[in-house]
């Protein structure tokens, strides 16, 4: 399992997040606002092995600092991503 660094970073308006899935398995991808508050949910299902891409659409967001957190049955991963406009 392994959750990379989105990209660009920082970003306006929108940034790409890549993650490897060795065997099928539940996966949630979540962004939060400093604060905690949810701001997107991008993954939230089954997926087989594989390499995924998806994408965040910060056109709606204000400048800030943001977190996405990864969650699977074996670990839970955060990251760092920063909006600037």
């Amino acid at each position: 399992l392994e959750l990379f660094q989105n990209y660009p970073n920082p970003f306006n308006p929108v940034t790409q997040i890549q993650f490897d899935i060795p065997s099928q398995q539940f996966v949630e991808l979540k962004v939060f606002a400093v604060l905690g508050r949810e701001v997107a949910s991008l993954v939230s299902k089954e997926l087989g092995y594989g390499r995924y891409e998806t994408s965040i659409d910060s056109r709606e967001w204000k400048s800030g600092v943001y977190f996405y957190r990864w969650k699977t049955a074996d670990q839970i991963q955060t990251r760092k991503l920063i909006v600037l406009k």
